[in-house]
């Protein structure tokens, strides 16, 4: 008969070395760091991003040094405030930074976006729409006048004009047309009118980066945008839009 060996107890199990437990401990703070910033990257992409606001083209509504939320889903209509790319002339050449950290933060949204290459500006005129200053001196679109008191630039109660020349334009197919609510101190559509490139006047509906939705600092300025009770009233064109800007009274100066 074979003889069998008794079996030997079994002693207690070493715990893991401390070099272990800090690899595994790097490990896991990796894993974690590169998901974050994954999510982040993708949350910039395709839901929201962060941008500041530089100039007072937007005042009341929008103060310099506000930090903006732009919805990148949910497209866009009339009255929506919108940030988008600019389309060539807009904006003065201007140096962006060259932190490579500040730029690193601004990639993954945790910084607003501080180039120089986006605009804000209010969708005054939608593809198709027909849209001119009336001859009371108010906006009009599509036959409508636009009722403008709750958000053009005020000081000391007086409000800025809606539109100090006149113009009258159809917004081609593709395109939308755009205004500040600081009318006096606003580089918008209405201002490319007259010049040598009046079409420059329509801003392409695929350089829109989204609607703002949202102040999120200063935190006592923090506040949701919704779209301005007067644009329900705005009818639909009565005619496709044209494929290039009609320009039936435009003149140079905003």
């Amino acid at each position: 008969m074979a003889r069998t060996r008794p079996a030997r107890a079994a002693g207690p199990v070493p715990a893991p070395g401390i070099g272990r437990l800090l690899a595994g401990w790097g490990f896991e703070a990796i894993v974690v760091a590169v998901g974050a910033l994954v999510v982040a990257v993708l949350l910039r992409t395709f839901v929201a991003q962060l941008f500041i606001i530089p100039s007072v083209s937007m005042e009341n509504t929008l103060k310099v040094d506000d930090r903006v939320v732009v919805s990148k889903f949910g497209g866009f209509t009339r009255g929506d405030v919108v940030v988008f790319v600019d389309p060539g002339g807009w904006l003065p050449e201007k140096p962006r930074t060259t932190d490579p950290l500040r730029l690193t933060l601004e990639f993954v949204g945790v910084l607003p976006d501080s180039s120089n290459e986006h605009l804000i500006k209010r969708v005054i005129g939608m593809p198709g729409d027909h849209v001119r200053r009336g001859d009371d001196g108010r906006i009009e679109v599509n036959g409508t006048p636009l009722d403008e008191g709750g958000y053009l630039y005020e000081n000391d109660g007086v409000r800025v004009a809606p539109a100090r020349v006149a113009f009258d334009v159809v917004v081609p197919a593709g395109h939308i047309f755009v205004m500040g609510d600081h009318r006096d101190n606003s580089d918008d559509s209405r201002c490319k009118l007259g010049r040598d490139d009046p079409q420059a006047a329509f801003v392409p509906v695929d350089l829109v980066v989204g609607a703002a939705v949202a102040i999120v600092t200063p935190f006592d300025r923090m506040t949701t945008f919704r779209v301005p009770d007067t644009f329900a009233d705005v009818p639909a064109p009565t005619a496709a839009a044209p494929a290039v800007g009609e320009l039936l009274h435009p003149e140079p100066g905003c």
